[in-house]
């Protein structure tokens, strides 16, 4: 059974738990591992997030900096160029709308915030900027840690894990810790295992598998398992790894998984499929304590 938790966000309060929230991802980058940059463009990307909503999305992951190998990084000064545009214009089309700035500077999360973000979602876990942890707690927003080894650079070189599921749960526990002590409160953070991140193509099924385990830190959940390359192995044909755009059913197969181990959010490209998958994965869960 999934336990209840009230989620403090910037200006309001979510019930996590009662059904599974979606999380739609806009990547606002030239180069994203998902869609190629077909939304980098604002306008592009404000209609994308529109249409996201539309079909059920209950907060926008917004992003304008690509995490994949390989990617070129970039300033705060450019990743605010990208980002910002489509989240004051969304925000004044759908004042309702729950935006979540997808970074791990300072800066950036700051001027979204301020903007109207309501979240932050971190992909270092507070790691990657020193000034982080302080700007978020000083923010009062909500706030999403994910578990990463190593930078993305380094992800073909990490040696492989025996643990997967109890490294990731104690630095995850060791980041909400140093998250608290920071002074963010602790009914201000979710915690993402980070599937894909620093994990080898085996590694993640051992945490789909597992992923309750994570409930035993007392922390709301959230899974992003959409598109991600472990899935396009698995459905590899003729020697070749399944494309993004082709990982549909696997990322929902997956998804669903998650969520009848206990994922309150979940992250994913395709909202329309997605939320079909997640009322029947809720009907299953909430069978269980009828």
């Amino acid at each position: 059974m999934r336990p209840h938790y009230r989620w403090q966000l910037r200006s309001r309060t979510l019930d996590l738990g009662p059904r599974t929230l979606l999380m739609g991802v806009l990547n606002v980058t030239p180069d994203s591992f998902s869609d190629g940059g077909q939304f980098f463009e604002p306008r592009a990307a404000i209609e994308q997030g529109l249409e996201l909503l539309d079909e059920g999305a209950d907060i926008l992951d917004i992003g304008g900096e690509s995490t994949r190998p390989g990617a070129s990084a970039v300033s705060a000064e450019e990743e605010l160029r990208r980002v910002m545009p489509v989240i004051e214009d969304l925000l004044r089309r759908r004042p309702q709308a729950i935006v979540s700035i997808d970074t791990y500077k300072a800066q950036v999360a700051g001027a979204a915030v301020e903007a109207g973000a309501e979240i932050a979602n971190d992909v270092s876990g507070l790691r990657w900027d020193a000034e982080m942890a302080s700007t978020l707690a000083g923010l009062k927003c909500g706030v999403v840690l994910m578990h990463m080894r190593g930078r993305p650079a380094e992800w073909r070189t990490l040696p492989p894990l025996d643990d997967p599921v109890g490294l990731v749960s104690r630095e995850l526990r060791e980041g909400a810790e140093a998250a608290v002590a920071a002074g963010i409160v602790r009914e201000r953070i979710v915690l993402d295992p980070g599937f894909g991140f620093g994990k080898s193509f085996d590694e993640n099924y051992p945490l789909l598998l597992h992923f309750d385990a994570l409930q035993e830190l007392r922390y709301p959940l959230l899974a992003g398992v959409s598109r991600k390359s472990f899935i396009g192995r698995t459905l590899a044909s003729n020697g070749s790894d399944a494309p993004p755009q082709e990982r549909l059913y696997g990322s929902l197969a997956a998804m669903t998984a998650t969520i009848l181990k206990g994922a309150h959010i979940v992250r994913v490209h395709n909202v329309k499929a997605a939320a079909q998958a997640t009322r029947i994965a809720d009907a299953i869960e909430e069978s269980a304590t009828n």
